[in-house]
């Protein structure tokens, strides 16, 4: 058994690819996770089955989306239980119904708006929902700089953000949460810092000191913590290092660091992570890690080879 953490943040790590897969697939890499009401898991992922949604002890329930999307990358369980799946590759998000039927696309598809234009979508990554009134943010992204708020029927409020490195300015906007109080998280990666705004876009504050903050997420227990993936952060010839990251991140919405889990730097020994991208946590308090290992070490190696992508961290 290895543990990560200590006291309260105490976890057992499942080690290898979490989820007993169909016969035959693969995820060649989990881009993005979520945790439904009944704590059921989605993984969105590039392998055979872009939709994998799995129980808690990691059987396969369904799988959907084959056929639809050129780049899975972002995935988000709606307050309504509705799935909303962000795909990088053709610059749109899509709403489906939990067993995979099409609802609503928001954004042409293939069609991306002009680099840095701050109008909707340029390689989008991600979307969080204010539970109090529907309203959701679209993460854009990696060729935008912008955040955009919509109405929960999908008409565009207001957009904001610009590429830089200062205060409300960001480099690639990553990903995107949102709190119990409707305050704004920002996963501004190489800005390697998560930024907080108000739900009109003011910038609030910044939390600095991390790695590239890839991907966050809060808790269900009504505490509102936030969880932070982060990838590595040295160059390659500090591999060795320790303490850049990968790792998971956990702290109070005020920016207060509570743990940190994963010191050693990226490989495939338990209590090691590659490139954490998604992140999720259940009702039981359980951590689910979705890490793109095959973009950025797999796709690499002499030969190329599929290595871990998803982690579950158990709550003890």
């Amino acid at each position: 058994m290895v543990l990560l953490g200590s006291g309260e943040f105490t976890y057992e790590v499942s080690g290898e690819d979490w989820g007993v897969l169909p016969e035959g697939a693969t995820l060649k890499e989990a881009t993005a996770v979520d945790v439904d009401a009944n704590d059921d898991v989605y993984v969105f992922n590039r392998g055979t089955h872009p939709m994998i949604v799995f129980d808690s002890d990691g059987k396969v329930i369904r799988t959907w989306g084959h056929g639809v999307f050129k780049n899975p990358h972002g995935v988000k369980v709606a307050p309504d239980g509705t799935i909303w799946c962000v795909d990088s590759g053709d610059h749109t998000v899509r709403q489906f119904t939990p067993e995979g039927k099409l609802l609503f696309t928001l954004g042409e598809p293939g069609k991306a708006a002009p680099p840095m234009s701050g109008i909707p979508f340029n390689t989008p990554a991600h979307i969080a929902f204010d539970a109090r009134s529907g309203e959701y943010y679209v993460a854009d992204g990696y060729t935008n700089a912008s955040v955009h708020k919509y109405s929960p029927d999908g008409k565009l409020l207001f957009s904001w953000g610009e590429p830089g490195t200062g205060a409300g300015q960001f480099n690639i906007v990553h990903y995107v949460g949102v709190d119990n109080n409707g305050y704004v998280y920002i996963a501004d990666r190489e800005n390697q810092r998560v930024q907080v705004f108000d739900s009109q876009g003011k910038f609030e504050a910044q939390w600095n000191d991390m790695s590239r903050a890839a991907c966050l997420c809060f808790d269900n227990a009504g505490n509102q913590r936030v969880y932070v993936g982060e990838y590595f952060c040295g160059i390659g010839s500090n591999y060795m290092a320790t303490d850049l990251g990968p790792r998971v991140s956990i702290y109070e919405t005020s920016g207060k660091l509570l743990m940190r889990l994963g010191h050693e730097s990226y490989g495939a020994d338990k209590g090691r992570f590659y490139s954490p991208h998604g992140i999720a946590v259940d009702s039981k308090g359980d951590i689910y890690v979705a890490e793109v290992s095959w973009a950025d070490y797999g796709s690499k190696m002499d030969p190329p080879q599929e290595l871990r992508s998803m982690q579950k961290l158990i709550k003890k």
